[in-house]
Formats: C-alpha cells, sequence, structure tokens
C-alpha cells in the first residue's frame, strides 16, 4: 500500500468535521491538517485536538467556532509585520535581507542599522522604491512589494542584529550568517573511520562504583585507538533527576545545558587528596560493602550509585574554597563563565529541599523566584562543585580522544524532561500543554508518546533561538561529531495535545532554515561535524536537506534487511555520507536479532499481537535464508551452516568495506549479547538504560576473539570504488 493514499477507519467522517477555516487557520500556523503515514493511509486530525495544538500555538481559539475570528486575527498580525523576527543569510549573501512594503508605504523612507557581531555598524537610508524589487505577495487581502536592502554585499557569519524603520515603525530581525553546507574537523582520512558505540553507564571496570564513569570512557578510548578505531559514540550524559523524581533515561534529561555528575570518577578529583574526612569515609566497611553490592549488581540502582558518590561529593565541595589558590580562581571561572549555572545550581537545591519536581512547589518558586532561605547552601554549592568537576573530566576525555585520533562522537536529545531545569527557567519556549511522540505504526499501533514538551517555533525565533544556541553550545565545546536525535525535528515534530491519545497528534512544522543556520553556524564554530538521525518515517525533503546541507545520515542494517532484504547488501554498502551500523540503542542488539528473541520479547511484553509475530517470524526467516546464501556465495563463512557468529563477522566485513563515512560497533554485539538496553514504549515491563555489559573492561581489552573482530574491519575501511564493494 506505500504511495497510495487511501482513507483510514472513520477518518472520512474526521475529515468532513474538520472545517474549512480550521484548516486554514491550522495551515497559517504551518500545522498540517492530515499526514500520510507509512502505509500510505492518509490520517486526519480530530478537530478537537488540532485546536488544543493551534490554542497552543497562540491562537485565539476557546472553541472549533472561534476558527474565522481567529483567522482574521493572525493575517492582521502579519500584515502589520514588514521585516521577518529571523533572516538566514546562506554562506553571508545580504540578498536574504528582504522586507514587505505595502502600496501605502512605497513614498516612505526606509532607514537600516545592521550590527555585526564584531560590533562594526552598517547604516543607511533608502527610498522604500530605491530598495531592489525581488517581486510582490500577498498576505489576506493586501498585497506587498518584497525589497530586498544591502543587496551583494557579503556578511561575516555569525548572529547580526537589524533595525528597519519604515516610516513611523521600527522592527527587528536577527540575521544568522551561516555556512551552507556542514564542514566541520572530524574530516574524512585515507582510511574510511569507523569506532565503537557503548553507553557510558553500561561500562563494567574492577573500580567503578556502580556505574560506568569518564575514566571508563578513557580506557576504552584509548584500547578503541590501539586496534585503530576512529570515533567513540555513547548516548547523552546530561544532567539527570536520579534521587526524587528518578528518571535515568539520557534522553528525557534534566537539563540540556548541564552534565550528569553520576559519570565523575570521584578517586580522580583533587579535592580527595585533601578532604580526610571523606577518605576516612570511603575506607569504612559500611561504604566499602555498599559499593561492592552495586558492583556485583547486574543492572544499575541508579539511586543507590548517586547517593554513594554524592554522600562524598557533598563533603568535597566545600574543600575547593577552602584550598584556594589556582584551584579556587579556575572554579570561579567556570561560574563567571556559564551564565545559568548559579541559577541551575539554586534550582536542584529547591528540588533537593522540596523532595519534588517544580510543578509541585510553592507557588513564587514554581514560577520562577527562588530566594536564600528558600534552600540548602550546601546544596546549591555541591551542584556548583559537580558541574565544575564533570566538564574538567569532560576535558579530559576530550584530550585523550584527540591524542588517540579518535573523534568524541556525542549526542544531542531531541527534548528534555518536562519537569527539569529548562521547562522551569524557559518555560515560554516550551509548550506545556502538548508532548512530543510518533503516530501510529505496525509496531506501536496507538502511537508513541514521548512525555517531554515540544518547543514553541515562533517563541523560539522572537527569542533568537537563544535556549537552542546554548544547548548546542553546551555539548558542541567538546564533540568533535554530534548527532542530532531525530533530525526530523529541525522540520517538524508530532505533537499530542494533553489529554489525548497518540493516536490524536497532528504534526506541526518548524522553520527549518532557521534551525539548519544556527546548528550549523555552531557546529561550524566549534569545528564539528554532524550526524542527523534519519530513521523511521522519513519525508523526502528531510533527506534533501541533509545532502543540501552536507550532513551525515545514518544507515542501519535492520532497517535495510526488513525494507528489502534482496537490496540489503547493496544499501548498506553504497550509501557514502552516512554512518552504518548494524542497529541503535533502541533495537535489540544483533545475536537477538539473529535468532528471532527480539520478537518473542516484543510479543511477551504485549508491544505485538500473535499474528504480528508469526508475521514478523516467518519474514526473518527470509532474511536469514536469504542472508545465509548471501554469505555462502561470497565466502564469507568457512562453513555452510551459518551461525550468529558468521553472520555477525560476516556483515561487520561489508560494513567494514562499504562507502560509508563512518562504521559505527555496537560493543555488546562483539560477544553476542542479546538483551537490549532499551525498548521503546516500555517503562515499567523492562528494566530500559539499567543494563550493565556483560563484560568488563578488563576482559574486554584482554579478548583476543574481539581484537579480531574489530581488526578485519580496520583493514577494510580502505577506499575503493563502489563496483567493487559487494
Amino acid at each position: 500500500m506505500v504511495g497510495q493514499i487511501r482513507m483510514f477507519g472513520d477518518k472520512p467522517g474526521m475529515e468532513r468535521a474538520l472545517t474549512r477555516d480550521l484548516r486554514r487557520l491550522a495551515a497559517l500556523h504551518r500545522v498540517q491538517a492530515s499526514f500520510i503515514d507509512m502505509h500510505g493511509i492518509r490520517r486526519w486530525a480530530n478537530p478537537e485536538a488540532l485546536a488544543a495544538v493551534l490554542r497552543e500555538l497562540g491562537a485565539p481559539l476557546e472553541s472549533i467556532e472561534d476558527a474565522a475570528s481567529a483567522i482574521r486575527h493572525c493575517i492582521d498580525a502579519r500584515q502589520q509585520q514588514f521585516l521577518p523576527p529571523v533572516v538566514v543569510a546562506w554562506d553571508g549573501d545580504s540578498d536574504a535581507i528582504r522586507l514587505r512594503v505595502s502600496a501605502g508605504e512605497t513614498d516612505a523612507r526606509l532607514h537600516y542599522t545592521l550590527r555585526l557581531e564584531t560590533g562594526e555598524l552598517l547604516s543607511g537610508v533608502y527610498e522604500a522604491t530605491s530598495a531592489t524589487s525581488v517581486g510582490v505577495c500577498s498576505i489576506g487581502d493586501m498585497v506587498f512589494h518584497v525589497r530586498t536592502i544591502l543587496a551583494r554585499r557579503h556578511l561575516p557569519l555569525g548572529y547580526h542584529r537589524l533595525s528597519v524603520r519604515l516610516g513611523s515603525r521600527t522592527q527587528e530581525s536577527l540575521v544568522v550568517a551561516a555556512p551552507l553546507r556542514a564542514n566541520g574537523a572530524a574530516q574524512v582520512r585515507d582510511r574510511q573511520a569507523w569506532g565503537l558505540y557503548a553507553p557510558l553507564y553500561a561500562l563494567r571496570s574492577e573500580r567503578d562504583w556502580g556505574v560506568g564513569d569518564f575514566t571508563d570512557a578513557e580506557a576504552l578510548v584509548s584500547w578503541a585507538a590501539e586496534q585503530g578505531g576512529h570515533l567513540f559514540g555513547t548516548l547523552p550524559y546530561l544532567a539527570s533527576y536520579l534521587d526524587t523524581p528518578c528518571d535515568p533515561s539520557p534522553y528525557t534529561p534534566a537539563s540540556r545545558l548541564f552534565w550528569n555528575e553520576l559519570f565523575l570518577d570521584v578517586t580522580r578529583l583533587p579535592e580527595l587528596s585533601q578532604s580526610a574526612p571523606a577518605q576516612e569515609m570511603i575506607a569504612t566497611g559500611e561504604f566499602q560493602s555498599r559499593l561492592r553490592a552495586l558492583q556485583s549488581e547486574r543492572l544499575i540502582d541508579y539511586r543507590a550509585a548517586m547517593a554513594l558518590k554524592k554522600q562524598v561529593l557533598i563533603q568535597l565541595a566545600p574543600q575547593i574554597i577552602a584550598a584556594g589558590g589556582q584551584r579556587l580562581a579556575e572554579f570561579a571561572a567556570y561560574i563567571a563563565a556559564h551564565q545559568h549555572i548559579e541559577d541551575y545550581a539554586r534550582f536542584r537545591a529547591v528540588t533537593s529541599r522540596q523532595q519534588a519536581a517544580w510543578i509541585h512547589w510553592p507557588d513564587r518558586e514554581r514560577d520562577g523566584a527562588i530566594r536564600d532561605g528558600d534552600f540548602d547552601p550546601s546544596e546549591m554549592q555541591y551542584h556548583l562543585y559537580v558541574q565544575f568537576a564533570a566538564e574538567e573530566q569532560i576535558r579530559a576525555l576530550g584530550r585523550r580522544c584527540r591524542a588517540g585520533g579518535i573523534d568524541v562522537y556525542l549526542d544531542f536529545p531531541l527534548g528534555t524532561h518536562p519537569e527539569g531545569y529548562d521547562v522551569w527557567r524557559f518555560r515560554d519556549v516550551f509548550g506545556r500543554g502538548c508532548s512530543v511522540g510518533a503516530p501510529p505504526d505496525p509496531v506501536f499501533t496507538s502511537g508513541q508518546d514521548w512525555g517531554f514538551p515540544p518547543l514553541l517555533p515562533e517563541v523560539q525565533r522572537q527569542s533568537g533561538y537563544e535556549y537552542m544556541v546554548a544547548c548546542l553550545r553546551h555539548q558542541l565545546r567538546h564533540a568533535t561529531m554530534l548527532r542530532l536525535d531525530h533530525v526530523m525535528g529541525l522540520h517538524r515534530t508530532y505533537w499530542i495535545p494533553r489529554g489525548f491519545r497518540g493516536t490524536d497528534g497532528v504534526y506541526v512544522h518548524y522553520p527549518a532554515d532557521e534551525m539548519y543556520a544556527v546548528t550549523l553556524l555552531e557546529a561550524h564554530r566549534a569545528g564539528a561535524r554532524l550526524i542527523g538521525e534519519n530513521l523511521g518515517i522519513v519525508p523526502g525533503y528531510v533527506n534533501r536537506a541533509l545532502a543540501r546541507h552536507e550532513l551525515v545520515g545514518m544507515n542501519v542494517a535492520y532497517w535495510e534487511l526488513a525494507v528489502d532484504p534482496d537490496g540489503a547488501m547493496r544499501r548498506i554498502a553504497e550509501k557514502p555520507r552516512t554512518v552504518a551500523s548494524l542497529n541503535t540503542h533502541d533495537m535489540f542488539p544483533f545475536a537477538a536479532f539473529w535468532s528471532g528473541e527480539d520478537i518473542d520479547v516484543r510479543e511477551r511484553l504485549g508491544l505485538i499481537t500473535a499474528d504480528q509475530a508469526a508475521t514478523e517470524r516467518w519474514h526473518r526467516d527470509g532474511v536469514r535464508t536469504q542472508l545465509s546464501e548471501y554469505i555462502r556465495i561470497h565466502g564469507m563463512a568457512p562453513t555452510s551452516h551459518i551461525n550468529a557468529e558468521d553472520a555477525l563477522r560476516a556483515l561487520l566485513q561489508l560494513l567494514g568495506r562499504s562507502a560509508a563515512e563512518y562504521v559505527l560497533i555496537n560493543l555488546e554485539d562483539l560477544w553476542l549479547e542479546s538483551s537490549p538496553q532499551n525498548i521503546p514504549s516500555t517503562v515499567d515491563q523492562y528494566p530500559n538504560w539499567r543494563q550493565k555489559t556483560r563484560l568488563g573492561l578488563e576482559e574486554i581489552i584482554r579478548s583476543e576473539s574481539i581484537q579480531r573482530l574489530l581488526g578485519e574491519v580496520a583493514s577494510r575501511r580502505v577506499r575503493r570504488p563502489a563496483e567493487a564493494l559487494v
């Protein structure tokens, strides 16, 4: 049915319920009244859900019957706006700076001032008719002449502030002069790059405190460099709630502006050697007993691990002030350089005192006004200290990576926790009456609700993308490669209004050019490569935008095998500007895929029906048969009976000699792990984000079989003509 449009269920009735005015109002706010799902089925919006989304976007709509007056309100506002709030000047092309002049203003004078980011000031005066005309446009019943100022001038890359006075009216705009194409410092080498992926929390070692830390990451990076690797990828290690509330998911961080102190290696902190009480506490039998218990657990106990580390860290925080000297100067410089750090520390301190999320705080604190008596000062000092310490250890990890020729591949999550710092402090930017998710598909037939609020497009524009810029800069201080989770979010997101089901969501579009411009400019300044996670239901315009801006996409073998097993091998081999991998953190490891255990688990959890499971098993049998035949024909296994190990080795060889710019290998696949790190759409049914690696770092580093597997990949990462790849 793909490519054919047909109505779904009672949707023709839903279509009729969408009045012409409601559809027009939706279009004015860049909201889709319908969309075509992955089966080619057109799904029409629930009118009440659509109205709720429009209200969240600022439409004056108390009921559906108000749509006509809301349209007039929207058109009136746009007719008054002659200068957009944001202008994108690709590669500094000033011809992009355009404004709308109404028929009644053609005789007016136009005064402009452009303050460049460098501080240089450009200004001038035009007669409106002398500004270069580039066409006409209409808004409602009014016709406007579109004119450009500063024609044929080259602007330096950066954020510039434009002010224009037209007659008696003055309006301002942010001009984003950004590179059209991504060209970060993570350059393709003579040998195409490959690397390892592993969640930081999952790493085990003989010295860990119940969870992986930055020192474990350094050890893995050093070993990967010895094997010839070029990048280390991991899940986000942003700030999380690990007490009350508690949510360890790396994709709903408490803030996208700060780090997760859980990953600190406490033993490396200089303050520990200066604190006799902290050293004595660590040496006690009780502390060591708790430490051994955390190390022996198969799953991570986040609350207990964080509590154990915090017991030490909160004693070290005052030590940095007591020590004085250069260390205190560095601490003070860090605080001075990070605009929101003290505000964040107060927020976390109040959360600790209240033992509740901010939506449950007293009115004043909930509304953003925190006073000194609202929190324990030592708790605030703790959060200042651990952010400073995390920044240091992440910087050290970056140095270790650079020394080994390894790119730091960080992950930029799409959203943030609805009860976290970012939503509390920047609440005007978030549509808190909705959450982001995904529409129904064959696996998740009720749709997905990811629980975090969407960003409001127009509020972001009016704020000059301040929040987005701050989040990107936080990651790009250290990343040489940055993966944009759900890159479709630069174009549109699926909004589910509060109180509605996942099936009732609608797509809201964003000014993609502006969001790409901000992202590309920040990555350019940091010298970082951008990777767009373009998996799932991806409209064609998204992939065209990735190609236009030269972002690296993703090429996952599971997806290719699921769509078309016959052509999968060639598609895996031939896609050049991609990160190629067998799977992702939201998929089962290869051993479970090969055996079909993933189907059994999803059926047992109620994520698919018995009939769906039977269909998937039939399809998987075909995939195994075709893949086994391919391996035999190409002599990629020593015997005719192909087992999971043979298939893994063959697929890694195929990825190794593919045209992909990068190959990313799931560390756990190397010993045929079958348990996934995360099963989407589960909460209590499965221990998501809690699974430790079955092998410790010391075992991994000593394993000759793992080294042989990686050696086979490394030996094949050599450029060759596409026709020689398969």
